[in-house]
This record gives C-alpha cells, sequence and structure tokens, in this order.
C-alpha cells in the first residue's frame, strides 16, 4: 500500500489546514434544556453518574435540531488567518452567510505550552479576540474583541447556528504558532496523549472553561494524524509523531474519553448538552495505523475529511475528492490494490468507500462528509486522459518537499505540484518555505477556466509583469467524469491539472448526502466558494456552492438515526466488545486483532450462544477467525468492486461459543479475527441463548426496535428518562430477584439509582462504566 501524506490550503500567514472534531451545542438551542435518555443519540457514549440533557440539542429521536429549513447539517470552517492584514482579502464573520449553515468551526485553537487550550496571547493582534476592522462594529456588551466577538454578535441573530472552536489542525497539532509567527514545536496532541491522566485532565478542563469563556457550543479535535503510519502528518512533526507510534491510538483515545466525559459534567452543570466532534481521516492508508477507530462512541458527530485523496505529495495525477471510485485510479492500481484478489477489486481513495468505513461503527445521521473550496493540481503531467490518471514526477528529485519521496526514503516519486498562478494559497512549510501544490480558492479557479486575468494577484504574492509562472497562460479546459463526480482543468499548453469543485459535483455530493441519510456536509474552507462580480469582471468570494449544498439537502427527510440496519433486541446484557492487538502501520496487514468480549453481568453466557455483530463494507465480507469459533460472514452488503458505490453499509458475521465453553460473569474470552481492509468498530451486537436474544451494554444502544430510517415517519423511542432533581428517598428499595426494565428506579446502600435497561441480579454500584445502572446520588 502506497504512502498517503496530506498538505491542507495553507494561508501564509498561519500555515493552517484543514480540519475537524469536537463540537458542543449553542446556548440558543431550540429546544428548552432538559435531561433525557429518550434523546441521546444510538450509541453515544454517557459519562456514568451524570444526567445530560441531551433534549437540548435532540430530539426524542436522538437527531439534532438544527433550525428551521434545515434537517441536514451544514458547517463551514471559518478561518482566523483572512483578516486583511496579510495584504491578501479578509473574510470575518461578517462575509459568512449565516442562513445557509448550521454549524461553523473556528480553526484554529492549540495546545500550548501548559497543555491548555489557547489562541495566544490577548492583544489588539491577536485576531480571535482583539483585532477590531473598519466598518465592522464589535458587540460592546462582551469582554473580547476580534473574530470571536463577532461570532457571537451574528450568533445572537441567528440563534440556530452552532459555533465550535476547533483545536489542532495541519499546523497544530503537534506545536503551536508563537505571538511573532514562529513554530513552537511542543510535540502537542502527540505528547499530550502521552501525559499523565491529570495533564490530559487539565487540557479537558481548559477545553471546557474556553467554550464557556467565548460562547462556543462545542469543541473539535483536529488531530493529524494519531495513526501508527510511519511519516504520516506533517513533516515537521516526525521528529515525535515517527518515534511514538505504536501508543499514539491509545493517547487519542485517553484524550477523547477525558474530554467527553468533562464536556458531559459542564453539560449537566449548565443545562446544555457541549457536543465533542472530531475531523477524521479518510485515507485507507491512514485509516489502517488507526486501529478500529474506537473513539467513535465519544463523538456526537464527525467531519470526514474526504478531500486530499490525491496531491502533489506523490506523481499520481488523480482527483482530490472524488466520491466514487472508477477502477482506473492510477496510485491504487500502481499497488496492485485492483489486481490482489482479497481486496475483490475495491478502491479506497473516494468519499463513499471513506462514509462506509464509518458508516460500520455509527449510523448515517452522526457522520458528515468533507467537501473541499480548493482545488490541487500538477505541473508537466504525462499520459492519463486530459491528465486525469496521469503522472507528474518533480523532475530533481533531490528537492522534494518535507515528508514526500526521497526525503523520507520512499521509493514512490514526489509530485511536480503546480506553482505560480496555478497555486494562488500557497501551501507552505513552517518555516515559510512555498509547498508547489496547485492550492487555489475556487473562486481563481473560476476565472482560470475563464482565463479572466483578475485584479487580486499582487495581494496573494504573485508578479505577472516579471514572472511569466504567475501569469494566465494557455486554455483551462473544464473535464467531469461522471463515475467519479468530480470535475477538473486541463490546461494541454502547460500540462496542468487543477482538481476542482463546482455546482455539478457539488450537486451529486449532497443528492448522496440526502439519498443515503447521512448528516451533512462539512466545508472546507468557506473562504474559498465563488460568485461572479459583474462590476469588475470577474469571480471573487461568495457562496454559489454553499447555496448549491443548501438547495441539494433542503427537504431530506431527516437523517438516518440507527446504528443497525434491521430490529435491535430489547433487552440489553452489560458485556463489553474490544478490538486490540494491531500491527503497526504497513506491517497491519492483513489485519489481525483480538476482538474480547467480557461478561459483566451476572449471568452465565452458555455454550453455545451465538454470537453476532455487523462490520462496514469498507473490507471484503471475507473476515475469519483463527480462534476455531466458526467464525462466518453471513450476509454480504456488497462484494466485488466498489466502481460507482458500496451497494450496502453492512458485511454480517456470526460464530457460536463452542458447546464446552460458557463465558462466566467477569470471564472473557478473545477471538482471533482477520480482513483484509480497515473497519471500524464492529457494532450491532447480538447475543442470542435460552430463546432469547440481547444487545450489549458497550454498543451504547438507545433501546429496541425497527430501524428508523430517513423515509419512514418519525417514531419516538423512549427509554431512560433522567432528571437533574435532588433524589428523594422514595424509591423501593433494590431486590436481586426482581426485574427491573428501563426507567425503573431503586435505591441501594444510600443512594438512589435508575435502570438503563432490563436488568435482573445486577447490584447497582458493582456494574462500571458499561453498567445498567445509573448513579442518581445520594438519597
Amino acid at each position: 500500500m502506497s504512502r498517503r501524506s496530506r498538505f491542507s490550503p495553507l494561508v501564509a500567514l498561519l500555515a493552517g489546514v484543514v480540519g475537524l472534531v469536537v463540537a458542543v451545542v449553542s446556548p440558543s438551542s431550540p429546544t428548552a434544556a432538559a435531561a433525557g435518555e429518550e434523546c441521546r443519540p444510538d450509541g453515544l457514549y454517557q459519562t456514568p453518574g451524570v444526567a445530560v440533557p441531551y433534549c437540548s440539542v435532540y430530539d426524542t429521536d436522538g437527531r439534532e435540531s438544527l433550525g428551521a429549513n434545515h434537517s441536514r447539517r451544514v458547517i463551514g470552517y471559518f478561518t482566523s488567518w483572512r483578516t486583511g492584514r496579510n495584504g491578501a482579502p479578509a473574510y470575518l464573520a461578517s462575509d459568512i452567510p449565516w442562513s445557509k449553515v448550521t454549524h461553523l468551526n473556528y480553526a484554529f485553537a492549540h495546545i500550548d505550552a501548559q497543555n491548555r487550550v489557547s489562541v495566544g496571547p490577548d492583544g489588539p493582534d491577536n485576531a480571535s479576540t482583539g483585532m477590531t476592522w473598519p466598518g465592522v462594529e464589535p458587540d460592546p456588551s462582551l469582554p473580547y474583541k476580534g473574530h470571536f466577538n463577532l461570532l457571537n454578535k451574528y450568533k445572537k441573530q441567528y440563534p440556530n447556528v452552532k459555533t465550535l472552536i476547533s483545536v489542532g489542525g495541519w499546523a497544530e497539532t503537534g506545536g503551536f504558532f508563537n505571538a511573532d509567527g514562529t513554530r513552537n514545536a511542543s510535540g502537542g496532541f502527540y505528547k499530550l496523549g502521552a501525559q499523565p491522566q491529570a495533564t490530559v485532565d487539565a487540557f479537558a478542563d481548559s477545553a471546557v472553561d474556553f467554550i464557556r469563556k467565548y460562547g462556543f457550543n462545542g469543541v473539535d479535535i483536529d488531530y493529524e494524524y494519531a495513526t501508527s503510519n510511519n511519516h504520516a502528518g506533517n513533516p515537521d512533526d516526525f521528529w515525535i509523531s515517527n518515534a511514538n507510534r505504536g501508543t499514539l491510538w491509545a493517547g487519542y483515545e485517553k484524550i477523547m474519553k477525558t474530554l467527553r466525559e468533562k464536556l458531559d459534567r459542564a453539560s449537566a452543570q449548565d443545562g446544555r448538552h457541549y457536543l465533542l466532534t472530531a475531523a477524521v481521516p479518510a485515507s485507507g492508508w491512514l485509516l489502517r495505523g488507526q486501529e478500529a477507530y474506537q473513539v467513535t462512541r465519544y463523538l456526537d458527530y464527525l467531519n470526514v475529511m474526504s478531500y486530499d485523496l490525491h496531491g502533489s505529495w506523490n506523481h499520481f495525477v488523480g482527483p482530490n475528492a472524488a466520491l466514487y471510485d472508477d477502477g482506473k485510479d492510477g496510485e491504487l492500481a500502481a499497488g496492485g490494490v485492483y489486481t490482489a484478489p482479497q481486496y475483490e477489486g475495491m478502491g479506497y481513495l473516494n468519499t463513499d468507500w471513506s462514509y462506509h468505513y464509518y458508516r460500520g461503527a455509527m449510523q448515517a445521521g452522526r457522520i458528515n462528509i468533507g467537501v473541499p473550496f480548493y482545488s490541487r493540481g500538477w505541473q508537466g503531467v504525462t499520459g492519463g486522459t486530459n491528465g486525469l490518471w496521469g503522472r507528474a514526477a518533480l523532475p530533481d528529485q533531490t528537492k522534494c518537499p518535507p515528508g514526500t519521496g526521497s526525503s523520507v526514503g520512499s521509493t514512490t516519486p514526489c509530485g511536480n505540484g503546480a506553482v505560480g498562478i496555478d497555486n494562488l494559497w500557497h501551501d507552505s512549510t513552517a518555516g515559510g518555505a512555498e509547498v508547489p501544490s496547485g492550492v487555489n480558492p475556487m473562486w481563481h479557479a473560476k476565472n482560470l477556466e475563464n482565463e479572466i486575468t483578475p485584479d487580486y494577484l499582487a495581494q496573494h504574492g504573485l508578479d505577472p509583469a516579471n514572472d511569466p509562472t504567475d501569469r494566465i497562460s494557455g486554455s483551462y479546459n473544464r473535464f467531469y467524469d461522471s463515475t467519479l463526480a468530480s470535475p477538473w482543468l486541463w490546461n494541454a499548453d502547460k500540462k496542468v491539472f487543477l482538481s476542482t469543485e463546482d455546482e455539478q459535483s457539488i450537486a451529486a455530493k449532497a443528492k448522496y448526502v440526502a439519498d443515503k441519510g447521512i448528516g451533512g456536509i462539512m466545508i472546507w474552507e468557506l473562504a474559498g466558494d465563488y460568485r461572479f462580480d459583474s462590476a469588475k469582471g470577474q469571480y471573487t468570494v461568495g457562496d454559489t456552492l454553499l447555496t448549491k449544498i443548501n438547495e441539494g439537502l433542503r427537504g431530506a427527510a431527516p437523517y438516518g438515526a440507527r446504528k443497525a440496519s434491521g430490529t435491535t433486541p430489547s433487552q440489553v446484557l452489560n458485556v463489553s466488545a474490544t478490538v486490540s492487538g494491531f500491527a503497526l502501520g504497513d506491517n497491519n496487514y492483513p489485519i489481525t486483532p483480538k476482538l474480547k468480549l467480557t461478561n459483566n453481568s451476572t449471568t452465565t453466557l452458555p455454550g453455545g450462544t451465538k454470537i453476532e455483530f455487523d462490520y462496514g463494507t469498507s473490507a471484503p465480507g471475507s473476515m475469519a477467525d483463527q480462534s476455531g469459533f466458526g467464525l462466518r460472514v453471513t450476509a454480504k452488503g456488497h462484494s466485488g468492486s466498489n466502481v460507482g458505490g458500496l451497494k450496502g453499509d453492512f458485511q454480517h458475521v456470526e460464530l457460536t461459543l463452542p458447546t464446552w465453553q460458557s463465558l462466566a460473569p467477569g470471564a472473557s474470552v478473545d477471538v482471533a479475527l482477520s480482513y483484509q481492509l480497515p473497519i471500524a468498530s464492529p457494532s450491532n451486537f447480538k447475543l442470542t441463548f435460552g430463546g432469547q436474544s440481547y444487545a450489549i451494554a458497550s454498543d451504547h444502544p438507545r433501546g429496541g426496535g425497527s430501524d428508523q430510517t430517513t423515509t419512514t415517519t418519525t417514531t419516538t423511542t423512549t427509554t431512560t428518562t433522567t432528571t437533574t432533581s435532588q433524589p428523594s428517598c422514595t424509591a423501593p428499595a433494590w431486590d436481586r430477584a426482581k426485574v427491573y426494565n428501563g426507567g425503573n428506579e431503586v435505591s441501594h446502600k444510600g443512594k438512589r439509582w435508575q435502570a438503563k435497561w432490563w436488568t435482573q441480579g445486577d447490584e447497582p454500584g458493582t456494574t462500571g462504566e458499561w453498567g445498567v445502572w445509573r448513579d442518581l446520588g445520594a438519597c
């Protein structure tokens, strides 16, 4: 499998990148704050003993309240560095089309030297908290200025829009920028995950303090990347990421679990649920080194960075963000993916594959796909069809940008990235050196396509009068591949290929989201959108693509709210399923972790217990076990190549406990799995014995019942309803022999407890974080 790297559209000032992750709901959520298990999204982890006010954000089907005219999310990244003070045009909160977004992610905050969330020291030059702009009036009631002031000013006018602080990003995952613009290589997330729990607690506490102080609705984590692959992420971080790649995933899990629990406690205190979200990779190469993405349970939703799937880090010319595979991907073909029988011809560098990867672990509505409002491109392209699937190696491979080709000892040549007028949004290293990569906002790509020489070139450091590479020359002809749902510009004179997005491709992606019940669309970044300025006769910053997204999602049925595709058992056993024991990086092939089932209940699972679960169709339906449990895939959601899209969501697995092996309370059993392509956490477990089927606690189910698809009428599934009021002492004493159902309350050992689901014989206070009993406090 060939190496995947990612550079994002960076602005010269901050060298920022495309990123996302933890989110929190807005203080002015449309639903009145109330504690309510009946509103918790299916599969979302809840901190033990905390009554989280889910109903302040979600309805009783576990769907997020998005305000009028929105049934799906439209999440825009808003960046800190487009201030107008660095020569380039400003993009401020006042420029955002607020009625056309449901969420805004602010990019970026970082982890400072004290392991706290920060945007740097306050002062008049701090874009987040101190700057002001001529003609833009801040809200005088707030004690800070800058972008944060203006975001809150406009949120008062658009109370259904939620804002999240995004922490990390390409440039600040492993460090942060000092006030003078130099980068402090502190280790960032890479270092934080290895610290004692008390340090991680302090980081999470600072995140809570930050969102309370500045009026954010949640935290978005953009950790790029907690993968065990060598030479992944920002080359400036290789000093710490490569050295610790065997422990990065465990550190990420610790960070996310801690954040979830701290945000839950703050939610209970504040009477409104704070969201935790993450920006997550789409590349099968990166995901092979990220175990089974076990953090999905902690996330309200995730945003798939389904872009940067091809770029000039190597010589394979292809689309930035293809929706589907076409069976012709040059990078995959060179790696033998299409011809290796174990892969069944499945291509894994496209949006549809990445969506199905995460769909294996969570419902469609907790997944948002990413779209780029920027291009990627190469020069000197040879072969292919109008450049598509051609090649463009940098002529002098001794000059590869850091992290690519010969600079990391790779035998895959680095690419010959487009420069000059074809690289307006200059990618750059931490030291400020430009990385040739063909990154342009879509408004500039439209000017190239229409051969319009714009008036802003000097503002972006271009000098067409003296530098021929900074001038428009030749014709940029637009092409579109309907299988990939991807457009591009091809300049045959210059041999320049620019992968773009436009109204046709965005409409196709919006339809895909609407049809599949997906939660919504995330955009990196809003300032790349375009409109035609007739007065100037050129394209400029606008909202054409954002409008197309809204048109495509308007009237879409409510998103998919259930993990499983069929009926979920109404009874839940306190059993956990975990996966571990992954090899590192490219050695993780075939993928052979151990699935551990642990019986935390008081009921013995007898020999002959049938165990069923699902995994995503991101991997072929050929999973096997090496433990003698007779594991077999009994229903395939997809088989064969995925040209034009994967047909179903799940591969369904069955195995059986041997007749001679029971699983007593407290006991565990390991099943050695083997599969070919990465999958997210196996889910939708069902255990059957004694004529009864059970869900398991570690799936965090909402309760039993039929699947709620986006085409059915809304059905309320009510399970436990919690309360934040002072517990009374009137609840009956717990009785070991009695059957309790979800919502029943008992008293035991001086405390009041509430059952999350059916139980008998499970003593309150002994069942741990996966347990059936919720602690409601002292009597």
